[in-house]
């Protein structure tokens, strides 16, 4: 889920239909309105609990895309120094993830003391604070606290990854055979693709770390090479070869979407009235703020829950008006994220004021609430 818009109105449509199913995911998943509601379309309500989720995998898929175009298009790095580029990715996701998160820990205090429910979060320790300021919060144990933050963790781990490979395959090289980086990149991402599907990403334990979600994001690797490629039915066949294979080993659903939205993606793209196709303009928009979408509407999601349920706590037509609210306002919360924080450049002395902001409000929310 890039913090930056992709500027092809296919694939910021593509992100923002994405988008919509995880905001619907999480209302499906995190009552109480959902859990009132759902009789009124139980079908409904329990395909976007169980399967909206999968949303996920798009954008592992156009992660790997966006990325390659960004940093290699040719296999081949075109940044300086891995250590910048891994650390303007790391301050463009944690400055609006860091505003998103301290928005969440207010209204969480808010709401806690008259809506008893298990998708409020607890009052946040010291460590979890910092844990989740520093994307570590899987890797250390400690609860999110938001929705989906473990996301942006995954999202930062796997850029990092494959900045530092292409960075190290450059200066192991040498200039004398530079000429065989391009090839040997692609060699590497074609391999580590084959290890995480067929084998890391069938240990749960490991959904923590990049290699778990390496299958996904580098198959959208292979699918911008497939694109830009003079022979597309070669790089074509190696999507599916990784991806069939994987699920002749051990089916997952997720892997099965991760494929088809790779080989959409190259199909879409290797056609040129598809790729002119200037899009649905309020998906574009949702696509391109998908991810101060992605990062805002818990918290918006939970003061409504909180609202709706304490005032019609028996209504199913009012909670499932009050899931359209949320959407809606999930969307406008979004907005104003991504025009406000989100587009501006930011910088490391931002990132520390807004992580620093963080864990000095949640600190105060767990100090009032021990007073209270």
């Amino acid at each position: 889920m890039s913090s930056t818009p992709s500027r092809m109105p296919l694939i910021d449509m593509v992100k923002g239909l994405a988008c919509i199913t995880i905001v619907w995911h999480h209302l499906a998943f995190y009552g109480p309105m959902s859990d009132i509601a759902q009789p009124l379309a139980p079908g409904l309500i329990g395909w976007l609990y169980d399967y909206g989720r999968m949303a996920v995998q798009v954008f592992l898929v156009l992660g790997g895309y966006l990325a390659t175009a960004s940093l290699a298009p040719q296999g081949v790095p075109r940044f300086g120094h891995a250590g910048n580029a891994v650390a303007k990715r790391f301050i463009r996701l944690v400055v609006p993830y860091a505003v998103a998160l301290l928005l969440t820990v207010l209204v969480a205090a808010l709401v806690r003391p008259f809506m008893a429910h298990p998708s409020v979060p607890d009052e946040p320790t010291l460590s979890q604070l910092l844990a989740n300021a520093l994307l570590l919060q899987d890797i250390v144990g400690e609860d999110a606290l938001s929705a989906g933050v473990w996301y942006v963790a995954i999202d930062f781990q796997l850029f990092a990854l494959s900045a530092l490979v292409w960075a190290a395959v450059r200066a192991c090289l040498g200039a004398w055979a530079r000429q065989h980086a391009a090839r040997l990149v692609q060699t590497l991402v074609v391999v580590g693709v084959a290890a995480s599907l067929w084998i890391f990403n069938r240990l749960p334990g490991l959904d923590m770390w990049a290699v778990y979600f390496f299958g996904a994001y580098g198959l959208g690797m292979l699918a911008y090479w497939a694109v830009h490629s003079s022979r597309p039915w070669a790089w074509t066949a190696v999507i599916l070869l990784l991806g069939g294979m994987a699920l002749a080993l051990d089916f997952r659903g997720r892997i099965l979407v991760a494929l088809v939205t790779a080989l959409c993606l190259v199909a879409a793209l290797r056609s040129e009235p598809l790729k002119a196709v200037r899009g649905f303009a309020p998906l574009v928009e949702i696509g391109r703020m998908s991810y101060s979408v992605f990062l805002v509407h818990f918290a918006v999601c939970l003061l409504v829950n909180a609202v709706v349920s304490h005032l019609w706590p028996a209504s199913q037509e009012l909670n499932a008006l009050g899931m359209l609210l949320a959407f809606g306002l999930s969307l406008a919360a979004g907005r104003q994220l991504y025009l406000r924080v989100e587009r501006h450049v930011p910088s490391w002395s931002t990132a520390l004021r807004w992580q620093a902001g963080l864990v000095g409000a949640g600190m105060l929310v767990a100090l009032s609430s021990n007073w209270a």
